[in-house]
């Protein structure tokens, strides 16, 4: 596997959902990596996988990595360790999605405890829930998906500082500082969790 730390991230986030949830397909995994990325930069100021997400019309989406996968297909670095498990409508025998299901175990140690923690309570909550249950979360009014669809539309990114309210623990000065050394590191280095 490549040494790029986000990417690593970003498959054993998708290995430890899919076998700490039920349900994962392309929608519910969409919004747990949401979930993940906006509680860490809340947190600290930095994402943690650092997916650049997009307002689509059920919720936001980290919209390369969708693309990836989006047509059943596994990324290379991805095959021997994640299966994408058709899933056909019953009435028209047609494609409808498919499961995410993990072929080995998350490697927990590219994640800090904090990493971990979010992960856990993410896996706590949404064991059970169904995409379509989900959904009403990330429309929240005044939370960034909202924000940003009513700012700018469909399919636009989701600027990470809307994260920030009085509720995080960073200031929004400070989460610029850091968003902004992060996006840096990550276009210096070459370091993008997507390809």
């Amino acid at each position: 596997m490549q040494s790029n730390i986000y990417r690593r991230k970003l498959l054993n986030a998708v290995l430890f959902f899919a076998v700490n949830t039920k349900y994962v397909g392309l929608g519910k995994l969409s919004k747990l990596l949401y979930f993940l990325d906006f509680t860490h930069f809340k947190q600290t100021g930095y994402p943690s996988i650092g997916l650049e997400y997009f307002t689509f019309k059920k919720g936001p989406v980290p919209r390369d990595f969708w693309l990836e996968i989006k047509d059943g297909d596994v990324p290379g670095d991805f095959v021997g360790k994640v299966a994408l498990l058709p899933i056909e409508d019953d009435l028209t025998l047609s494609r409808r999605g498919f499961q995410i299901k993990a072929i080995g175990k998350p490697d927990l140690s590219v994640f800090t405890p904090r990493e971990i923690k979010i992960l856990g309570d993410l896996a706590f909550i949404y064991k059970d829930a169904r995409f379509k249950d989900m959904t009403e979360v990330t429309h929240l009014p005044k939370q960034p998906w909202d924000i940003t669809l009513k700012q700018s539309g469909e399919n636009k990114p989701i600027d990470y500082l809307l994260g920030i309210d009085d509720k995080s623990e960073v200031s929004l000065d400070d989460a610029k500082e850091s968003l902004k050394e992060h996006q840096e590191a990550v276009r210096n280095f070459g370091l993008s969790p997507t390809k």
